[in-house]
């Protein structure tokens, strides 16, 4: 954190724009501060690029004058049912509101709102970190306005509320999952009152709409240690609520003196990793890929006799419960969701590769069903490599280095990744003369792992020829044996 004066502020606030909004402020006599999150930033020296404007009158006037000032370039969007405006000029998105106060009734988090002063609008602001206020008019312009002493939790690096928690949380619940939010992006603590407000009042985020939710949520996955948000979540009592799924993998449970892991901060590990160690390639969906890879295991748990725990299938198991999950939590049901359940169901391949020979077979196989994921697929599965036993996760980094060489051999090689098979079921039905039946399936697949496995090139010659013989097996006549080429006998590419 820097440590500003007055002065200092000013000259950080030494804009055309920043002046320009006073002059319009001192015109129309009103009070005027630039508030929250951007004076917040200021002192801890982040990139801050919209702007919250604080107006003691009316904010929409403000924005009204400004533009009309800004002259071309300048977009204005009123909305007078809640008294806000934002202008939109050269990149800069300022919004202007003027300062109220607040109440709540119990079952909605919508609040009745009154014109106020600055020290009301201040007392109604979530965080004492997001109630600093810099006054912009000429006479104080630089001014800082602390009356929570939240410079000195931003020195601290603590979360509190300006007023009591219980009534803040409960009279906006989406204020936990900020709070949570918050912690997780600045790595700072939730102080003690506020962190226990959060546990009594977590029933109240069901009046929260999903979107708003996932919303927050999804920051908290953005952020550069996401773990410590959920840790805040299974803390507070929110995660069973928002995401019972996540919740069921908290926990060990011993039989016969024998434990499995807790699989809940296991995964939080695995997402950790992907984030701090994936580059630009730790996108939201592949952090939500991490989080999700072993969503399956509490539905997959089982003690055998002379084994112990196992969780068998349960990437497939894991895979089928993303759609479910995603249309719950109101995530993108498009080609995000499969990108992501395609991860996670594909996320035990390459340990299974790198626990036994390296085979080009194997690489093969796995090459075409991730086809362009390949790369975030390997982050994941690299990630996933947590024993505390470090030669053994040195064996598997060191087989994973191994997978990654076929990989790129064979994709130079063979392009393996846009491979398609060169015997379609159109040209299977039209050779033995069948209705949509399994038999096609069957051939295909088995033209598939023969090309895979090296038993035939991949050209559509051999592969037509493969068929033949192996619908001879099957029992399969060709209604027609002058055989019919669906293309030239080179390799299938799409």
């Amino acid at each position: 954190m820097k440590h500003l004066t007055d002065a200092e502020l000013a000259q950080l606030l030494d804009t055309p724009i920043f002046h320009q909004i006073g002059e319009v402020a001192d015109h129309l006599g009103m009070e005027c501060y630039v508030v929250g999150g951007y004076v917040r930033d200021l002192f801890l020296e982040r990139p801050s690029k919209d702007i919250d404007c604080l107006v003691v009158g009316s904010g929409i006037q403000v924005a009204e004058e400004l533009a009309k000032r800004l002259g071309r370039g300048a977009h204005i969007s009123v909305f007078r049912n809640f008294g806000t405006a934002q202008v939109k000029y050269k990149g800069q998105e300022i919004e202007f509101v003027g300062a109220r106060k607040e109440s709540y009734s119990h079952d909605s988090r919508k609040p009745i709102v009154e014109d106020g002063t600055l020290d009301d609008d201040l007392d109604r602001r979530d965080f004492t970190i997001n109630a600093l206020a810099v006054c912009l008019n000429r006479e104080r312009y630089g001014q800082l306005v602390d009356n929570f002493n939240g410079l000195m939790d931003l020195e601290d690096g603590i979360i509190a509320t300006p007023l009591d928690p219980d009534i803040t949380f409960s009279d906006d619940p989406l204020r936990m999952m900020r709070c949570i939010r918050f912690s997780t992006q600045l790595n700072f603590l939730i102080e003690e009152d506020t962190e226990l407000a959060l546990i009594r009042n977590a029933e109240r985020i069901k009046i929260i709409s999903q979107e708003r939710i996932i919303d927050e949520l999804n920051k908290i996955m953005l952020s550069p240690s996401p773990s410590i948000g959920f840790v805040e979540m299974s803390r507070s009592g929110l995660l069973p609520i928002i995401f019972p799924e996540l919740a069921a993998m908290e926990g060990v449970e011993v039989r016969n003196g024998r434990a499995h892991k807790d699989n809940f901060y296991h995964t939080l590990e695995v997402l950790d990793n992907v984030c701090h160690h994936g580059g630009e390639r730790a996108t939201l969906w592949l952090r939500w890929a991490a989080l999700l890879h072993d969503i399956g295991k509490p539905r997959s748990k089982k003690w055998e006799n002379g084994v112990g725990w196992t969780f068998h299938n349960h990437n497939y198991i894991g895979q089928k419960m993303v759609p479910t999950i995603f249309r719950r939590m109101k995530l993108p049901t498009d080609e995000r969701m499969a990108y992501v359940a395609k991860l996670v169901g594909l996320h035990m391949r390459p340990i299974a590769i790198a626990d036994e020979e390296v085979t080009d077979s194997a690489v093969r196989r796995l090459l075409f069903e991730a086809g362009e994921d390949i790369e975030d697929l390997m982050i994941l599965c690299e990630a996933d490599i947590t024993s505390r036993n470090q030669q053994k996760k040195q064996r598997f980094l060191d087989n994973f280095q191994l997978v990654r060489q076929k990989l790129a051999d064979l994709q130079a090689r063979d392009n393996y990744r846009t491979w398609q098979n060169p015997i379609t079921g159109e040209e299977i039905m039209e050779t033995f003369g069948l209705s949509p039946c399994k038999e096609i399936g069957i051939l295909k697949q088995a033209v598939k792992d023969a090309i895979w496995d090296s038993i035939i090139p991949n050209d559509h010659e051999a592969a037509y020829e493969f068929m033949l013989n192996k619908a001879k097996e099957m029992g399969l006549t060709p209604s027609n044996v002058q055989r019919k080429s669906s293309g030239p006998d080179s390799p299938a590419e799409p």
